[in-house]
Protein backbone atom coordinates (compact mmCIF):
# COMPACT_ATOMS: atom_id res chain seq x y z
CA UNK A 1 0.00 0.00 0.00
CA UNK A 2 3.08 2.24 -0.05
CA UNK A 3 3.94 4.13 -3.89
CA UNK A 4 6.58 2.65 -5.24
CA UNK A 5 4.81 3.07 -8.90
CA UNK A 6 3.98 6.76 -9.26
CA UNK A 7 0.98 7.50 -11.23
CA UNK A 8 0.06 11.06 -13.14
CA UNK A 9 -3.24 12.44 -13.34
CA UNK A 10 -3.24 11.73 -16.92
CA UNK A 11 -2.33 8.16 -16.89
CA UNK A 12 -5.09 6.91 -14.43
CA UNK A 13 -7.30 9.18 -16.57
CA UNK A 14 -6.31 7.29 -19.39
CA UNK A 15 -6.24 3.77 -17.84
CA UNK A 16 -9.58 4.44 -16.50
CA UNK A 17 -11.11 5.25 -20.01
CA UNK A 18 -12.79 1.46 -20.65
CA UNK A 19 -14.58 1.82 -17.32
CA UNK A 20 -17.87 3.56 -16.78
CA UNK A 21 -16.92 4.99 -13.01
CA UNK A 22 -17.49 9.03 -14.16
CA UNK A 23 -14.48 11.79 -14.94
CA UNK A 24 -11.42 11.62 -12.79
CA UNK A 25 -11.38 14.39 -10.35
CA UNK A 26 -8.68 13.35 -7.79
CA UNK A 27 -5.69 11.00 -7.35
CA UNK A 28 -3.82 10.45 -3.80
CA UNK A 29 -1.37 7.89 -3.05
CA UNK A 30 -1.73 5.84 -0.07
CA UNK A 31 1.43 5.41 2.28
CA UNK A 32 0.42 3.18 4.85
CA UNK A 33 1.74 -0.85 4.19
CA UNK A 34 4.84 -2.17 2.28
CA UNK A 35 4.10 -4.44 -0.44
CA UNK A 36 2.02 -2.79 -2.88
CA UNK A 37 1.41 0.91 -4.41
CA UNK A 38 -2.35 2.07 -3.44
CA UNK A 39 -4.08 4.95 -5.13
CA UNK A 40 -7.26 6.74 -3.78
CA UNK A 41 -9.36 7.31 -7.08
CA UNK A 42 -12.15 9.71 -6.98
CA UNK A 43 -14.31 9.77 -10.00
CA UNK A 44 -17.95 12.19 -10.52
CA UNK A 45 -19.77 8.61 -9.61
CA UNK A 46 -17.85 7.15 -6.53
CA UNK A 47 -14.18 6.75 -4.25
CA UNK A 48 -12.27 3.76 -5.47
CA UNK A 49 -8.85 2.37 -4.63
CA UNK A 50 -6.81 1.45 -7.21
CA UNK A 51 -3.91 -1.14 -6.53
CA UNK A 52 -0.65 -2.14 -8.67
CA UNK A 53 1.07 -4.97 -7.92
CA UNK A 54 4.55 -4.76 -7.40
CA UNK A 55 5.09 -8.46 -6.39
CA UNK A 56 2.56 -10.97 -7.81
CA UNK A 57 2.23 -12.02 -11.35
CA UNK A 58 -0.74 -11.51 -12.92
CA UNK A 59 -1.73 -15.28 -13.65
CA UNK A 60 -1.52 -14.77 -9.25
CA UNK A 61 -3.96 -12.65 -9.10
CA UNK A 62 -7.43 -14.14 -10.74
CA UNK A 63 -8.28 -15.67 -7.46
CA UNK A 64 -7.98 -12.46 -5.46
CA UNK A 65 -10.36 -11.04 -8.09
CA UNK A 66 -12.84 -14.03 -7.48
CA UNK A 67 -12.21 -14.33 -4.26
CA UNK A 68 -13.34 -10.69 -2.98
CA UNK A 69 -16.05 -10.95 -5.57
CA UNK A 70 -17.39 -14.16 -3.87
CA UNK A 71 -17.35 -12.62 -0.18
CA UNK A 72 -19.00 -9.76 -1.20
CA UNK A 73 -21.99 -12.18 -2.42
CA UNK A 74 -22.06 -13.67 0.79
CA UNK A 75 -22.55 -10.35 2.98
CA UNK A 76 -18.59 -10.17 4.05
CA UNK A 77 -18.16 -6.44 3.95
CA UNK A 78 -14.75 -6.36 1.47
CA UNK A 79 -13.84 -4.16 -1.05
CA UNK A 80 -15.75 -5.35 -4.92
CA UNK A 81 -13.62 -5.48 -7.70
CA UNK A 82 -14.62 -3.14 -10.77
CA UNK A 83 -15.03 -4.23 -13.99
CA UNK A 84 -14.60 -2.17 -17.61
CA UNK A 85 -17.20 -2.53 -20.44
CA UNK A 86 -15.85 -6.07 -21.01
CA UNK A 87 -16.36 -7.23 -17.74
CA UNK A 88 -12.49 -7.57 -16.77
CA UNK A 89 -11.21 -6.53 -13.40
CA UNK A 90 -7.96 -6.96 -13.80
CA UNK A 91 -5.79 -4.65 -16.24
CA UNK A 92 -2.31 -3.39 -16.88
CA UNK A 93 -0.15 -0.04 -15.75
CA UNK A 94 3.04 0.62 -16.17
CA UNK A 95 3.57 -2.89 -17.32
CA UNK A 96 2.47 -4.16 -13.82
CA UNK A 97 -0.74 -5.53 -13.12
CA UNK A 98 -3.54 -3.37 -11.72
CA UNK A 99 -6.83 -3.71 -9.74
CA UNK A 100 -9.75 -1.51 -9.11
CA UNK A 101 -11.85 -2.41 -6.30
CA UNK A 102 -14.72 -0.12 -4.10
CA UNK A 103 -13.61 1.73 -1.57
CA UNK A 104 -15.57 0.83 2.50
CA UNK A 105 -16.28 3.66 4.62
CA UNK A 106 -14.29 4.42 7.20
CA UNK A 107 -10.62 4.40 8.92
CA UNK A 108 -8.16 2.18 10.58
CA UNK A 109 -8.36 2.15 14.83
CA UNK A 110 -5.00 2.51 16.64
CA UNK A 111 -5.90 1.50 19.73
CA UNK A 112 -9.68 -0.84 18.93
CA UNK A 113 -11.83 -0.90 22.25
CA UNK A 114 -14.03 -4.13 22.36
CA UNK A 115 -17.26 -3.30 20.92
CA UNK A 116 -14.52 -3.43 17.58
CA UNK A 117 -12.62 -6.30 18.82
CA UNK A 118 -15.47 -8.04 18.55
CA UNK A 119 -17.11 -7.16 15.37
CA UNK A 120 -13.48 -8.24 13.55
CA UNK A 121 -13.58 -11.40 15.33
CA UNK A 122 -17.41 -12.26 14.36
CA UNK A 123 -16.77 -11.15 10.51
CA UNK A 124 -13.50 -13.47 10.41
CA UNK A 125 -15.78 -16.02 11.52
CA UNK A 126 -18.33 -15.36 9.39
CA UNK A 127 -15.30 -14.86 6.31
CA UNK A 128 -14.35 -18.71 7.67
CA UNK A 129 -17.92 -20.12 7.02
CA UNK A 130 -18.82 -17.78 3.65
CA UNK A 131 -15.67 -19.37 2.15
CA UNK A 132 -16.82 -22.64 2.65
CA UNK A 133 -18.45 -23.34 -1.07
CA UNK A 134 -15.36 -21.02 -2.41
CA UNK A 135 -13.80 -24.12 -4.24
CA UNK A 136 -10.63 -22.39 -5.27
CA UNK A 137 -7.55 -23.16 -3.56
CA UNK A 138 -4.32 -20.65 -3.68
CA UNK A 139 -1.02 -22.13 -1.53
CA UNK A 140 0.28 -19.90 0.76
CA UNK A 141 2.62 -17.42 0.01
CA UNK A 142 4.25 -17.53 3.33
CA UNK A 143 4.06 -20.87 4.17
CA UNK A 144 7.02 -23.14 5.01
CA UNK A 145 9.21 -22.84 2.07
CA UNK A 146 9.01 -18.89 2.27
CA UNK A 147 9.94 -19.04 6.17
CA UNK A 148 13.06 -21.27 5.65
CA UNK A 149 14.10 -18.89 2.59
CA UNK A 150 13.82 -15.89 4.24
CA UNK A 151 15.29 -16.96 7.78
CA UNK A 152 18.76 -17.38 5.80
CA UNK A 153 18.57 -14.15 4.13
CA UNK A 154 18.09 -12.37 7.31
CA UNK A 155 19.72 -15.18 9.78
CA UNK A 156 23.19 -13.22 8.91
CA UNK A 157 21.85 -9.72 10.44
CA UNK A 158 20.64 -11.18 13.43
CA UNK A 159 22.52 -11.36 17.07
CA UNK A 160 23.57 -14.67 18.29
CA UNK A 161 20.37 -15.04 20.82
CA UNK A 162 18.38 -13.98 17.91
CA UNK A 163 19.76 -16.39 15.55
CA UNK A 164 19.28 -19.07 18.39
CA UNK A 165 15.43 -17.91 18.54
CA UNK A 166 14.98 -18.21 15.51
CA UNK A 167 16.31 -21.79 14.07
CA UNK A 168 14.74 -23.25 17.85
CA UNK A 169 11.43 -21.79 16.00
CA UNK A 170 11.82 -23.28 12.86
CA UNK A 171 12.81 -26.30 14.09
CA UNK A 172 9.24 -26.55 15.90
CA UNK A 173 7.31 -24.98 13.23
CA UNK A 174 8.41 -27.76 10.61
CA UNK A 175 7.95 -30.55 13.08
CA UNK A 176 4.39 -29.66 12.97
CA UNK A 177 1.38 -32.14 11.56
CA UNK A 178 -1.43 -29.74 11.01
CA UNK A 179 -3.35 -31.84 8.08
CA UNK A 180 -6.05 -32.69 10.52
CA UNK A 181 -7.16 -29.44 11.13
CA UNK A 182 -9.78 -27.56 9.91
CA UNK A 183 -8.81 -26.13 6.68
CA UNK A 184 -10.12 -23.29 4.16
CA UNK A 185 -10.02 -19.75 2.76
CA UNK A 186 -7.70 -17.43 5.47
CA UNK A 187 -7.01 -13.70 5.03
CA UNK A 188 -3.75 -13.84 6.19
CA UNK A 189 -3.10 -10.34 6.98
CA UNK A 190 -5.69 -9.37 9.22
CA UNK A 191 -4.07 -6.67 10.75
CA UNK A 192 -5.53 -3.03 12.29
CA UNK A 193 -4.24 -1.39 9.60
CA UNK A 194 -6.23 -3.69 6.84
CA UNK A 195 -9.82 -3.28 9.22
CA UNK A 196 -12.00 -0.39 8.40
CA UNK A 197 -14.34 1.58 10.78
CA UNK A 198 -16.61 3.97 10.96
CA UNK A 199 -16.85 4.64 14.81
CA UNK A 200 -18.25 0.91 16.06
CA UNK A 201 -19.41 -0.07 12.89
CA UNK A 202 -17.41 -2.19 10.79
CA UNK A 203 -16.46 -0.74 7.34
CA UNK A 204 -15.17 -4.01 5.79
CA UNK A 205 -11.49 -5.75 5.70
CA UNK A 206 -9.38 -4.98 2.84
CA UNK A 207 -5.62 -6.17 1.23
CA UNK A 208 -6.80 -9.47 0.76
CA UNK A 209 -3.78 -10.24 -1.31
CA UNK A 210 -2.18 -12.57 1.52
CA UNK A 211 -5.18 -14.98 1.40
CA UNK A 212 -5.14 -18.51 0.33
CA UNK A 213 -5.70 -21.73 1.99
CA UNK A 214 -4.49 -22.94 4.74
CA UNK A 215 -5.69 -23.80 8.81
CA UNK A 216 -8.04 -21.41 9.66
CA UNK A 217 -7.09 -20.99 13.23
CA UNK A 218 -3.55 -19.97 12.03
CA UNK A 219 -5.84 -16.94 10.40
CA UNK A 220 -7.36 -16.43 13.95
CA UNK A 221 -3.69 -16.47 15.53
CA UNK A 222 -2.71 -14.03 13.14
CA UNK A 223 -5.87 -11.78 14.05
CA UNK A 224 -5.51 -12.28 17.94
CA UNK A 225 -1.59 -11.40 17.93
CA UNK A 226 -2.63 -8.44 16.59
CA UNK A 227 -5.35 -7.19 17.89
CA UNK A 228 -5.32 -8.07 21.56
CA UNK A 229 -1.60 -7.78 22.09
CA UNK A 230 0.08 -5.27 24.78
CA UNK A 231 2.83 -3.30 22.45
CA UNK A 232 5.13 -2.23 24.86
CA UNK A 233 5.44 -6.29 26.02
CA UNK A 234 4.22 -8.57 23.59
CA UNK A 235 1.77 -10.23 25.87
CA UNK A 236 -1.74 -10.42 25.03
CA UNK A 237 -4.38 -8.26 27.16
CA UNK A 238 -6.56 -10.97 28.70
CA UNK A 239 -10.29 -9.02 28.04
CA UNK A 240 -9.27 -7.99 24.52
CA UNK A 241 -8.14 -11.94 23.79
CA UNK A 242 -11.29 -13.39 25.57
CA UNK A 243 -13.59 -10.84 23.71
CA UNK A 244 -12.29 -12.39 20.81
CA UNK A 245 -12.04 -15.71 21.08
CA UNK A 246 -15.59 -15.89 22.73
CA UNK A 247 -17.01 -13.81 19.76
CA UNK A 248 -15.26 -15.82 16.81
CA UNK A 249 -16.52 -18.72 18.49
CA UNK A 250 -20.33 -17.79 18.60
CA UNK A 251 -20.03 -18.03 15.11
CA UNK A 252 -17.35 -20.76 14.51
CA UNK A 253 -16.43 -23.13 17.39
CA UNK A 254 -12.89 -24.59 17.47
CA UNK A 255 -12.70 -28.47 17.37
CA UNK A 256 -10.92 -30.34 19.39
CA UNK A 257 -7.88 -30.42 17.40
CA UNK A 258 -8.01 -26.95 17.07
CA UNK A 259 -8.14 -25.88 20.51
CA UNK A 260 -5.06 -28.57 21.25
CA UNK A 261 -3.08 -27.11 18.08
CA UNK A 262 -3.37 -23.39 19.05
CA UNK A 263 -0.15 -22.23 21.33
CA UNK A 264 1.82 -23.89 18.39
CA UNK A 265 -0.51 -21.56 15.70
CA UNK A 266 0.09 -18.90 18.01
CA UNK A 267 3.87 -19.32 17.25
CA UNK A 268 3.78 -19.87 13.94
CA UNK A 269 1.78 -16.26 13.01
CA UNK A 270 4.38 -14.54 15.33
CA UNK A 271 7.06 -16.06 13.46
CA UNK A 272 5.62 -15.17 10.23
CA UNK A 273 5.51 -11.41 11.06
CA UNK A 274 8.88 -11.08 12.75
CA UNK A 275 10.42 -12.76 10.03
CA UNK A 276 8.39 -10.17 7.22
CA UNK A 277 9.59 -7.83 9.35
CA UNK A 278 13.10 -8.40 9.79
CA UNK A 279 13.21 -9.37 5.90
CA UNK A 280 11.94 -5.20 5.04
CA UNK A 281 13.84 -4.15 7.76
CA UNK A 282 16.91 -5.43 6.43
CA UNK A 283 16.13 -5.19 2.71
CA UNK A 284 14.03 -2.78 2.25
CA UNK A 285 12.91 -1.56 -1.48
CA UNK A 286 13.06 1.97 -2.62
CA UNK A 287 9.38 3.75 -2.52
CA UNK A 288 7.98 7.04 -2.50
CA UNK A 289 6.37 7.26 0.92
CA UNK A 290 7.23 3.68 2.14
CA UNK A 291 8.23 2.88 5.98
CA UNK A 292 9.26 -0.43 7.48
CA UNK A 293 7.57 -1.57 10.22
CA UNK A 294 9.83 -2.80 13.68
CA UNK A 295 10.66 -6.17 13.47
CA UNK A 296 11.42 -5.99 17.58
CA UNK A 297 8.22 -5.95 18.22
CA UNK A 298 7.02 -9.77 16.80
CA UNK A 299 10.28 -10.78 18.39
CA UNK A 300 8.38 -10.13 21.66
CA UNK A 301 5.25 -11.62 20.70
CA UNK A 302 7.11 -15.04 19.72
CA UNK A 303 8.75 -14.99 23.08
CA UNK A 304 5.74 -14.40 25.08
CA UNK A 305 4.01 -17.37 23.06
CA UNK A 306 6.73 -19.50 23.44
CA UNK A 307 5.73 -19.62 27.12
CA UNK A 308 2.22 -20.49 26.69
CA UNK A 309 3.43 -24.04 25.00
Amino acid sequence: MSVFTTLSLDEVRQWLAPFNVGELHTLRGIAAGITNTNYFVETSQARFVLTVFEKNDFDELPYFVRLMTHLSHHGILCPTPIVDAAGIALQRIHGKPALMVSCLKGTDVSQPNLTQIEAVAQTLARMHVASADFHEQSHNQRGQGWRVMTAQQVMPKLAPVQQHLLQEELDFQHGLDLSGLPHGVIHGDLFRDNVLFDGDALGGFIDFYYACHDVLAYDVAIAVNEWCVDAATGMFVDDKLATFMNAYQSVRPFTAVEKSAWPALLRRAALRFWLSRLYDFYYPVAGELTHAKDPAHFERVLLNRKVLT
